[in-house]
């Protein structure tokens, strides 16, 4: 006699066999969200980088920049690794090419605008 509120899991799977494609199904939702995070922020941040060497690639005497902390200023030398800065009148600093963001908003205006 089976006693009962006592279960037994014995049976086999609701399908009717043996299911031989769960392995591979279950890889399916993994690669679906790395190719998404592929696409939505690898791929991006690897276009932003090669932009930003790009530019610090063509950068030359003249040119205003701005640090990323915050310095305005003019380039006055360039070496491989370093540039000159000059922020104010006869004030230079000396800084590392990567320090540079981007261009300075400063060298969109006109000189008779300022």
């Amino acid at each position: 006699m089976i006693p009962t509120g006592v279960a037994y899991a014995m049976g086999g799977s609701p399908g009717g066999g043996a299911s031989g494609g769960g392995g591979l199904m279950g890889l399916v939702p993994i690669l679906l969200m790395f190719v998404i995070f592929y696409f939505l922020l690898i791929r991006p941040q690897q276009k932003q980088a090669r932009k930003q060497q790009e530019f610090i690639r063509n950068l030359k005497v003249g040119d205003r920049v701005v640090t990323t902390g915050g310095i305005h200023g003019e380039i006055k030398g360039l070496t491989e690794t370093t540039m000159t800065l000059e922020i104010a009148d006869k004030v230079r600093v000396k800084v590392t090419r990567s320090a540079v963001s981007g261009t300075s908003q400063d060298a969109a205006v006109p000189e008779g605008q300022k």
